[in-house]
């Protein structure tokens, strides 16, 4: 009998899920339509353009996020080419042959440096010969943030002391007080991988999200500290209802910027997965929405070699774990609707 019951069981979840997940696509993108980290349409020219071993594009949109104070946006497009340089460095290798103190090409110079640096066995090593590469970069616009966030990322694989980190993060937010780079990067210098703990992580985060300012990435450090947790697999550190609470704070910041905007793209995409492991699927399913077409590397590749692949099979998951607790017959007069 108990067996007949349990099948009966899941039969009716497989109708449940049969019935209802397709129309749980709604506001969906399909599959073949989700990008994953598409450029924005300042950044899409450069990256062309650098493909083709041409700087000027990103030099000029470097200079204008420098001399209009876009600190934000220039630690995206920082970041950004400096990925693209990883793998093809033409064409900055012609920026720094014409302009080699250009304050813009040091910048992304020093950050490519870095990530190299990051992947080598000797990383500690490799990583302290870049303090001049890192300082020039410093000196070449002394209002930039952006040298002191890649400073703090230095520091943490050089294995800084925490004084001289707070000297580093002191001089970051002289620059930008809330300069979102720089406080994910004092996260992970806090967090339990690095050395810190889950409660000094999440100390620091709800602090610097309460006194952000409205609509403030930063309000998105919390979510992050929980998806920390969630990843180590540690959850005695820190309280569930601590985790929820930093999800419900992403969800209403979230809430603030239009859908499938591509600026809190991976905010979104983290949020996303914070709530998938949270079990909160109507949740998720309406972040999904949200991020529209804009899927991102973080945080996806931290747990897969194929990002795009884990954030559509996220994405369908959710669906199936609502449909598989619908009512196969909504009774008359509910239109049986989830997750809007």
């Amino acid at each position: 009998m108990v067996r007949t019951m349990s099948l009966l069981r899941a039969l009716i979840r497989t109708a449940r899920m049969i019935r209802h997940t397709p129309r749980l696509a709604d506001g969906l993108p399909p599959a073949e339509a989700v990008l994953l980290d598409a450029p924005d349409e300042r950044l899409g020219p450069a990256l062309v353009a650098a493909a083709l071993g041409e700087y000027e594009p990103a030099a000029k949109l470097l200079a204008t996020t420098r001399e209009s104070a876009e600190w934000e946006n220039r630690d995206r497009y920082v970041m950004r080419l400096a990925t693209f340089a990883h793998n093809r460095d033409e064409w900055l290798t012609n920026w720094l042959a014409a302009a080699p103190r250009d304050p813009d090409a040091l910048v992304v110079k020093a950050e490519l440096a870095v990530r190299r640096a990051w992947e080598s066995p000797a990383r500690a090593e490799r990583l302290r010969e870049l303090g001049p590469l890192i300082d020039a970069a410093a000196e070449g616009d002394t209002n930039d943030p952006v040298p002191w966030r890649i400073s703090l990322d230095h520091a943490r694989g050089t294995h800084a002391t925490h004084t001289a980190f707070e000297s580093l993060w002191e001089q970051a937010v002289r620059r930008s007080s809330h300069h979102y780079g720089c406080h994910v990067a004092a996260l992970q210098y806090l967090s339990a991988q690095w050395y810190g703990s889950h409660r000094e992580c999440f100390d620091f985060a709800e602090q610097a999200a309460a006194d952000s300012l409205p609509g403030s990435l930063v309000q998105a450090l919390p979510v992050r500290a929980a998806f920390a947790q969630l990843l180590n697999g540690d959850t005695n550190s820190v309280q569930d209802d601590r985790i929820d609470a930093a999800a419900d704070l992403a969800i209403t910041l979230s809430g603030d910027y239009p859908a499938a905007d591509p600026w809190p793209a991976e905010v979104r995409n983290l949020l996303a997965y914070v709530l998938v492991a949270r079990g909160r699927w109507a949740d998720a399913l309406e972040q999904f929405r949200l991020i529209g077409p804009h899927a991102t590397s973080f945080p996806w590749t931290s747990v897969t070699d194929d990002p795009l692949g884990q954030f559509l099979e996220a994405r369908d998951g959710v669906r199936i774990e609502i449909a598989s607790t619908m009512p196969l017959h909504p009774r008359a007069g509910r239109s049986g609707s989830v997750g809007h």
